[in-house]
């Protein structure tokens, strides 16, 4: 064999051994990405099956709290307006429960007058769409008080209350907020738990369309989230008593949704309810509900429709197609004169009564 031979027989074993390498290098990538992506499908499946079990194991607490509980409040002093009953828990989508205080009536009327379902609508729109809507109230400091028989008189008129075994006042609304999502929670299996201000106005269908978008995931927190200045001075509106928790002067709150309205999941509501009697309560609700979820696996979902202005504001947005959930005004923590104005408010920002009807939840 001559040397030109023997030099091309060795160039062409080098390519050989090239071409083979890069087939070696190429088939050992290939093996890596199916590695990577078994290990990936794992983990999402590990992390599936732990969401699975932590939903299971807050459904059976809940189910032995609410046993535990109904069958040591059961009394006849308080069979009307128990916070839990022996029944079994009826299956809703979401359940809405409108804040409200004895001296509320007129805006109670204003709400039935306006986006509230009244009478058979009532019943319908929890039969055929699975939302319930209630007015949540406790009762007075006396029992049997006057205030209670105008409640006692109201309910039986139009069948709309969800009553707590809580004493009503205003620098008391933490505790009523931890007691209305126990209540609710062992009266109804819904997969949405939404708490509301007697003066703000809502669009029924917008909120469960919006609410339907976020069911398949776990521990959701929706509304318009916040993180305000923490007051340390005294005899001022929202004062912080424990402001020195919060560090500095000056110092914001952890983000929260703003109180006039927010939804919870059922892993949410179910969990103030296995934990409501350690659940700290700090002076304004809307603070405390957010402390509650700090160290838990929660999305915070800020939903701006959640917190629209009034006219012109939720009318132009209404006019743009883009209907809002709630409107009302910040300076006033609510509608603004609310029995005058929540006519006209719904009007010109309501999205039409057969909205509701027609949502896709």
């Amino acid at each position: 064999m001559s040397d030109k031979q023997v030099a091309s027989k060795q160039h062409l074993q080098q390519e050989l051994k090239v071409v083979s390498d890069d087939c070696n290098k190429k088939q050992m990538l290939g093996q890596d990405k199916d590695i990577m992506g078994e290990v990936y499908k794992t983990h999402a499946a590990i992390h599936t099956l732990d969401n699975t079990i932590s939903s299971l194991q807050m459904e059976l607490a809940a189910t032995r709290n609410s046993q535990k509980t109904g069958s040591s409040e059961h009394s006849p002093a308080t069979s009307n307006s128990s916070t839990h009953d022996s029944s079994p828990k009826k299956k809703a989508f979401v359940v809405i429960g409108i804040n409200t205080a004895f001296s509320s009536r007129k805006r109670r009327d204003s709400l039935r007058a306006t986006w509230m379902p009244q009478g058979e609508d009532l019943v319908r729109i929890e039969k055929e769409k699975g939302i319930v809507i209630r007015f949540m109230i406790g009762h007075s400091a006396t029992s049997n008080s006057i205030l209670d028989r105008a409640i006692d008189a109201e309910e039986a008129q139009h069948n709309d209350f969800i009553r707590l075994e809580h004493v009503e006042g205003y620098h008391e609304l933490s505790a009523k907020t931890k007691i209305f999502f126990t209540t609710a929670v062992a009266k109804w299996d819904a997969d949405f738990y939404v708490k509301v201000d007697d003066d703000v106005h809502v669009n029924l269908g917008m909120l469960a369309a919006t609410l339907a978008r976020h069911r398949s995931k776990p521990r959701v927190y929706m509304g318009c989230m916040k993180s305000g200045p923490v007051l340390s001075q005294k005899n001022v509106k929202y004062h912080e008593p424990e402001y020195w928790k919060f560090g500095e002067d000056g110092n914001k709150y952890f983000r929260h949704a703003t109180g006039q309205i927010y939804a919870i999941s059922k892993d949410l509501a179910t969990y103030i309810s296995i934990n409501h009697p350690i659940l700290h309560k700090y002076a304004n609700e809307d603070v405390s509900l957010g402390s509650w979820f700090i160290g838990l696996e929660v999305e915070h979902i800020d939903e701006r429709n959640m917190c629209c202005g009034t006219p012109p504001d939720c009318e132009w947005k209404a006019q743009a197609g883009n209907v809002c959930i709630a409107s009302f005004d910040w300076s006033c923590s609510g509608i603004c004169k609310s029995v005058e104005k929540m006519k006209d408010v719904h009007e010109r920002c309501g999205e039409g009564d057969g909205a509701v009807w027609s949502a896709m939840i």
